[in-house]
């Protein structure tokens, strides 16, 4: 074996031990679908099709066959037989809270924030501007009197 230097090896070993990557296409994986007309539905990959597609099911969708190009894979994973029926998988679905997790995930909460934004009318946007005006000064007024009771 050749002689390496040891940054190397250390970056090597620590790849191995901490593998980055940790979402893998597998049956009970939770996807967000990031393309199309059903773009934001979380749904469950319930079979590989083939190298670029899978056939994904969620409680109020029809089975279909999507593209890995339009889903996003979560962290979340159930775990179920190969292509369930749809009541054992609104079953799992259910045991393991993959709502409740997604909503506390902080990708989650990120696109429920991202929707509510988008829903808010003129007056809405107004009052969100100046309460961000007005937590500015505040910020601000605390900063000058720390500033000037520590000066540096």
């Amino acid at each position: 074996m050749p002689f390496l230097p040891w940054t190397l090896l250390l970056l090597l070993f620590s790849w191995i031990l901490f593998q980055p990557f940790c979402r893998y296409v597998e049956i009970g994986r939770i996807a967000l679908i990031n393309y199309g007309p059903n773009y934001g539905k979380l749904v469950v990959i319930v079979d590989v099709v083939d190298q670029n597609r899978a056939l994904v099911d969620a409680p109020k969708m029809v089975r279909c066959q999507m593209n890995f190009k339009r889903l996003s894979l979560t962290d979340i994973k159930i775990d179920i037989p190969r292509t369930p029926k749809k009541k054992v998988l609104i079953e799992a679905m259910q045991a393991a809270e993959v709502q409740k997790r997604w909503e506390n995930s902080s990708w989650g909460r990120k696109l429920i924030v991202q929707k509510k934004r988008a829903e808010l009318n003129d007056f809405e946007r107004f009052k969100v501007m100046l309460a961000k005006i007005k937590r500015g000064a505040l910020i601000r007024r605390e900063l000058s009197k720390l500033k000037k009771e520590n000066p540096i």
